[in-house]
């Protein structure tokens, strides 16, 4: 007696590499910002050229590429941006704080980041705010970022229980992207602990070493986020005591009134 082969194993691991190859292209698009030819396309995603070729196919189809003409290749419609923009507008939690964080970035002139924890213990930016200052921190949502090396990572951390933050604290790498970066778990519990008592979380310089930010969590639909501002470590540093005394005031409305 035989024992089949389970059927649907390939076919889900198919499905799962084809929706990569999708976020895959549209991140292309974003770093490219010009239209490229499926050889590009190919060579970009290194996938062979017949399933790169379906993929454009489907998406053409779709209304979310088109060929701009036979050599320079295709290029997102603006379909793409509309339908991002309506997920956007719509979330559930962004959508009740968002003027609470445009106030906050516009009161300090400096870049606001909103953040939450996600499954992997990275810091996972759901949205930015950017400055209108013409030299400002630069970030996209959807960026994910070391907590040991993150003021929203640091403050999201403290919000933990004593078990989660074993568990973190064992999966931390603690990379060392200049010599400002703390450099293990002693050193960032002391950080987190000295946070605590003066109010706000920190990051100068740690992860690059002209940028610094400050953050402090919020409680949102019973789930923990962080708000940081951040800018060129100068501008943050001249300004703490005031930028640290504003994100707290913002964060206390948000907590209270979302």
């Amino acid at each position: 007696m035989t024992t089949k082969p389970t059927s649907d194993k390939a076919p889900k691991e198919t499905n799962v590499k084809t929706a990569l190859r999708v976020i895959e292209i549209i991140e292309i698009y974003a770093k490219e910002c010009r239209p490229l030819a499926l050889s590009e396309l190919a060579k970009l995603l290194n996938a062979p050229m017949s399933s790169c070729l379906a993929l454009i196919r489907t998406l053409v189809s779709l209304g979310y590429l088109y060929e701009t003409n036979r050599r320079t290749g295709y290029y997102p419609t603006g379909r793409l941006l509309a339908m991002a923009q309506k997920i956007s507008a719509a979330d559930p939690v962004l959508e009740r704080i968002y003027p609470s964080l445009e106030e906050l970035r516009n009161i300090t002139n400096e870049t606001v980041v909103i953040g939450k924890l996600n499954t992997n213990h990275k810091v996972l930016y759901l949205e930015v705010l950017p400055s209108l200052n013409p030299i400002h921190y630069v970030a996209i949502a959807g960026e994910q970022k070391e907590i040991n090396a993150n003021s929203l990572g640091k403050a999201l951390f403290s919000t933990l229980s004593d078990n989660e933050k074993k568990d973190v604290l064992n999966s931390i790498p603690f990379h060392a992207f200049n010599k400002k970066t703390l450099s293990g778990k002693e050193a960032f519990l002391q950080d987190i602990d000295a946070s605590l008592e003066r109010g706000w979380f920190a990051n100068f310089g740690e992860s690059m070493p002209d940028v610094g930010a400050l953050a402090w969590p919020v409680m949102l639909s019973g789930s923990h986020y962080a708000i940081s501002i951040a800018g060129p470590l100068y501008r943050i540093q001249e300004n703490l005591e005031d930028f640290a005394q504003k994100l707290r005031v913002i964060s206390t409305f948000i907590e209270k009134s979302a």
